[in-house]
């Protein structure tokens, strides 16, 4: 079904609280297996419609935070949802201690148990008012973003519209966006801290109200890190610290020269190359008419599923007034259907999108087909980047048609945003875990933090004629750290894997393609290193693979070279 066909209906607290009733009388009175598992199942059928719901109802709120009616329908989900979990939380008292569950456990699954008695301990009446103005106060974040406008040569633009200024040959013109840009923050910047302080607070609060020892706990189980904890990720950004944090500056010096400045700025950052960075050949229809061909070509399972997507008007790529920023892959699982959210500027990012938005809308497209439990459609976060980052990667022989004469430029700039990224994104994670153990420090001290932070993981970035940057307010411009916390190391883990399959892939490995579909299809069925095990990978915690990933890519950067 088209994405502009599909119905929009609000799911009532009073059709919840109806079918957890029904749910928990008919796991009471099952006499056998059978039975209880066609209670679950039962219940699996509402929790998609559930799903669905709350998901077209975020969807075209982002798309347009200036619509009423979706606005009002967001308020109503975050009011609502925790009011809902207090119901949900009695279906799953009824399911951890009915007295089929070892038979359950054979049919479902006993991950399913354990995620549950993970919703346990995440779960108290008590929270209900935090976890509703945490729920508020993030939609409060997306509306302050979605709802900006910049003034720049002569238009009214929104972030993704700007970016194509900020990275502009003529310098003057890429400070003068970075300006714009990071202005509206600076003037906001009341309004961010404001949201933030309290998103901390009320997290802290509900951490310890659970018994928790701070939010950093908390947050982890949130995150279903049931094979490595906070310890075993400080080991690893330490390592990252050491490992590529030096690269990046080797790498950051090297960029300097090549775009012919004296010094590297903020506004510098984005600008790749003095000839300019590479751009895609073609308007928006033109780019996803080569994404269909190119995933023709990359097996018949991925080009059918770009069928599937363009033919149910499953993406929405430009941007416009109104949207809010960024990309994300959502799913309406009454449909099976994913869906990919974008904001097309006519940069590199147009493509990028088309490949990492892709991978993960290839993964649910697949698992949703060959997995009956929806707590199973997708994994955790960390391991649901490496369809994602890993398609980024996979698609490379196809770059030409899309960069014609800047294909190798732009390969040489993908790899390079890699080794940038990782401690960058390590940067955000100790900033945030730093936070919840302090969540008393002031927005000053917040700042303060971020900038210790940031010499240890980017010691080239400076801020000339910029007081709000140079005091520390760039975290800002994150939402994760609003939205998601801890989320953002996710992606630092599975870039390593996607790094792993990316040599398999260089080196002709003809089970690369294979594994990598087979992870697609096993969702969340498992945890996180157990997938990676299953995808022919190693575990980024492990003893030199952070190292192996860095010096392919360090050798595949000196293969190809430098541009000007």
């Amino acid at each position: 079904m088209k994405f502009s066909e599909m119905e929009y209906r609000r799911v009532s607290i009073d059709e919840v609280r109806a079918e957890c009733e029904k749910t928990i009388k008919a796991l009471d009175i099952a006499e056998n297996a059978k039975e209880a598992e066609k209670a679950v199942f039962d219940m699996f059928e509402f929790s998609k419609i559930l799903s669905t719901s709350t998901a077209l109802c975020y969807t075209r709120h982002t798309i347009d935070t200036r619509d009423e009616f979706y606005n009002a329908e967001q308020n109503y989900y975050d009011e609502s949802i925790p009011l809902m979990q207090e119901l949900f939380d009695k279906v799953n008292d009824a399911l951890l201690t009915t007295k089929h569950r070892s038979e359950l456990e054979k049919s479902i699954g006993k991950l399913y148990f354990k995620k549950l008695e993970n919703e346990k301990r995440l779960f108290d009446n008590s929270i209900i008012p935090d976890m509703q103005e945490e729920n508020k106060l993030d939609s409060e974040y997306t509306k302050l973003i979605g709802t900006a406008k910049l003034v720049f040569d002569g238009k009214e633009l929104n972030f993704a519209q700007l970016q194509p200024y900020r990275m502009s040959k003529d310098r003057a013109v890429r400070k003068a966006a970075n300006e714009t840009y990071f202005g509206y923050f600076r003037d906001n910047q009341a309004e961010f801290d404001r949201i933030y302080d309290e998103l901390v607070k009320v997290r802290d609060s509900m951490a310890k109200k659970l018994g928790f020892r701070n939010y950093v706990e908390m947050g982890y189980c949130r995150m279903e890190r049931f094979d490595y904890n906070a310890e075993m990720v400080e080991r690893y950004r330490d390592s990252v610290k050491k490992c590529m944090t030096p690269l990046v500056t080797e790498l950051r010096e090297k960029q300097r020269k090549r775009i012919g400045v004296e010094e590297l700025y903020y506004y510098d950052l984005d600008f790749m190359c003095a000839s300019g960075n590479p751009l895609p050949k073609g308007t928006p229809d033109e780019l996803v008419a080569k994404a269909r061909k190119m995933y023709y070509e990359l097996s018949e399972e991925a080009g059918e599923f770009f069928d599937y997507m363009v033919d149910n008007e499953l993406m929405d790529l430009l941007a416009k007034q109104g949207k809010t920023n960024g990309g994300y892959c959502i799913t309406f699982d009454s449909y099976k259907a994913p869906f990919i959210f974008a904001n097309f500027n006519g940069t590199k990012d147009d493509v990028d999108v088309l490949t990492h938005e892709a991978g993960h809308a290839l993964q649910s497209y697949l698992s949703m087909r060959n997995i009956d439990i929806p707590a199973y459609h997708n994994p955790t976060y960390d391991a649901c980047e490496i369809h994602s980052m890993s398609m980024e990667l996979i698609t490379r022989p196809w770059m030409e048609d899309f960069f014609k004469e800047d294909t190798d430029k732009f390969k040489f700039m993908q790899l390079e945003d890699i080794i940038y990224f990782v401690p960058y994104g390590c940067l955000v994670d100790e900033f945030q875990q730093r936070i919840y153990e302090n969540p008393s420090l002031t927005p000053t001290q917040r700042n303060e933090l971020w900038l210790k932070l940031e010499r240890e993981y980017q010691p080239h970035v400076k801020y000339e004629g910029m007081d709000y940057l140079a005091e520390g307010g760039r975290w800002q411009r994150q939402s994760h750290i609003y939205g998601r916390p801890f989320y953002y190391i996710d992606y630092t883990l599975a870039q390593i894997c996607t790094i792993q399959f990316f040599g398999r892939f260089k080196a002709g490995d003809e089970k690369a393609w294979s594994d990598y579909i087979e992870l697609c299809k096993a969702g969340g069925k498992d945890t996180f290193l157990n997938l990676v095990k299953i995808a022919g990978l190693r575990s980024p915690f492990e003893s030199g693979v952070l190292e192996n990933a860095v010096a392919l890519l360090k050798d595949e950067l000196d293969r190809t070279g430098d541009f000007e």
